[in-house]
């Protein structure tokens, strides 16, 4: 019995397929091959990043309880809007930031603020 492939593996599978198809395209085709290809690594890179995860163990860790991320944001939202949370909250800031950075490391790692803030490690 076969074992089941991993999702990064198909991934790069499908990742090489469109680089080495793209310089046969033109117009829209090889702008489309492009995009796939950008989306595949955004992919990949979630998979191998978790960014929710750990926004929902940040933000576990400043709320003090743990709950669904969904629940948490939502419960930060309100706390913040109704001022019982805000910037002098301990590890807010620093949360928030972690999970900006890990948002901005998944969808767009080249991007400038992004590397000048995580540092040459996280880039």
């Amino acid at each position: 019995m076969a074992e089941q492939i991993e999702a990064t593996t198909l991934i790069e599978a499908v990742q090489l397929f469109l680089a080495e198809l793209e310089p046969e395209l033109k117009g829209r085709r090889a702008f489309h091959a492009k995009v796939a290809g950008n989306a595949l690594a955004i992919v990949a890179r979630e998979l191998a990043q978790q960014p929710q995860a750990r926004e929902q163990a940040l933000l576990a860790g400043v709320m003090g309880q743990d709950a669904p991320l969904d629940t948490l944001r939502t419960q930060m939202c309100e706390q913040l809007r109704a001022g019982t949370m805000g910037a002098a909250t301990p590890g807010l800031v620093d949360a928030l930031l972690a999970v900006a950075l890990g948002k901005c490391g998944v969808d767009n790692p080249r991007y400038a603020t992004f590397k000048r803030l995580a540092g040459p490690a996280k880039a």
